[in-house]
């Protein structure tokens, strides 16, 4: 981590009279900010700390249980941010209550501009279709990870195949990315059933596509101490040809826990969203921000397993049980009220002071016991390195 700066000048003694007339200016510029001639970034609000640069603005189950034109909103996956169409999300719902249901995303308001969460509102809901224009079920498209390409197209990862789709903003298939044999699920491939594309990111520049298997592919197996030796696959852009793979990346996760979503820094920085759950203890939620810079391509290793290989740096950027309930309540045991089944994770806009939005969303697995959740965080750059949206 970079620390941050704090670095002030000094200040010297001046004569009164410039005392003075710099206190007219401040006054007059004081008039014209609240006039909405002049602003000025809105100081820190004193919000809590989940971690070390990472601040709690708050949480909302606005969206749990909820039904929209006719739909049950639940099962949302994935999250991806649009800041060019009024700071819009769209959610990815992944199997439906049946296995008959519609696969769709839904549009939705997740205002955090003025540095706290506000209220989630449902703004849409698109159905997916395929090249006949017959709509994707349950039973075919588990969608758990969402891209926005630069072009406004949506990628989306199914893990039932597993699959990697390009639709139009409207829901239409444009086209299917190619798979990997090895990633398919067993026995076509090593992938373990409910396992495998669980995420999905597309680097600012657009030119890398990255999804991870959930859990380890069967020759990768785990540790002794529980970890998942997992793929981060990488996708290239070779523009007419569309995305194809262009390597495997080694990434160990905690005991216990699988990788669920991702983020796209940069080419070479993640963000990682570990999850995993526990009977009788409940969910452990880890957001860890990891390096790729140097890393080894591991597409040619038939098992990660093999000694001498090195997984991906990363840090941990914050664990979600230590950020303050703030009034959530659970229909299940969890260490932190406010915990549930975290599965999405997108970046949203700059905040004041400089900040990052992070915005983590629940599935709830259209289930009594589990909450649609929405939780923001506020990231100080230095936490991310990221360049400004």
């Amino acid at each position: 981590m970079i620390p941050p700066r704090r670095n002030r000048p000094r200040t010297a003694a001046v004569p009164a009279l410039t005392l003075f007339l710099s206190a007219c200016a401040a006054a007059a510029l004081l008039v014209l900010a609240t006039s909405g001639i002049v602003g000025a970034a809105p100081a820190r609000t004193g919000a809590p700390e989940c971690a070390a640069g990472v601040d709690f603005l708050g949480f909302s189950d606005a969206l749990n249980k909820r039904t929209y034109e006719g739909t049950s909103v639940g099962g949302l996956s994935a999250l991806a941010y649009d800041g060019r169409r009024g700071g819009l999300y769209y959610s990815l719902v992944d199997n439906g209550p049946a296995p008959t249901s519609e696969a769709r995303f839904y549009t939705l308001g997740l205002p955090t501009r003025g540095g706290a969460l506000g209220t989630p509102e449902i703004l849409d809901v698109t159905t997916l279709r395929d090249a006949s224009g017959r709509a994707f079920t349950a039973s075919d498209l588990d969608g758990e990870g969402l891209a926005l390409a630069r072009d406004g197209d949506l990628l989306a990862s199914s893990e039932t195949e597993p699959s990697i789709r390009r639709f139009s903003s409207g829901g239409e298939l444009l086209e299917e990315l190619p798979v990997p044999q090895k990633f398919r699920v067993a026995p076509e491939g090593q992938a373990q059933r409910n396992q495998t594309f669980e995420s999905l990111a597309l680097s600012p520049n657009g030119r890398s596509l990255f999804t991870a298997v959930e859990g380890p592919l069967v020759p990768d197996g785990r540790t002794a101490e529980g970890e998942a030796h997992l793929r981060i696959l990488r996708y290239e852009d070779r523009g007419p040809g569309g995305f194809a793979p262009a390597g495997e990346l080694y990434y160990l996760a905690d005991p216990g826990l699988g990788v669920v979503e991702t983020v796209a820094l940069s080419e070479d920085d993640l963000l990682v969203l570990e999850r995993g759950f526990q009977s009788g203890a409940g969910n452990t939620v880890r957001v860890y921000r990891v390096s790729l810079d140097g890393a080894e391509d591991v597409t040619d290793e038939p098992s990660l397993a093999a000694p001498g290989l090195e997984p991906l740096e990363k840090e941990l950027l914050v664990d979600l049980a230590d950020c303050p309930s703030s009034g959530a309540t659970t229909p299940g045991t969890q260490p932190n009220p406010l915990l549930d089944n975290f599965e999405s994770l997108a970046l949203g806009p700059r905040l004041p002071g400089g900040r990052q939005s992070l915005l983590l969303q629940s599935d709830d697995n259209f289930s009594a016991g589990q909450v649609t959740r929405v939780v923001a965080l506020g990231v100080e750059g230095e936490r991310l390195r990221t360049v400004g949206r």
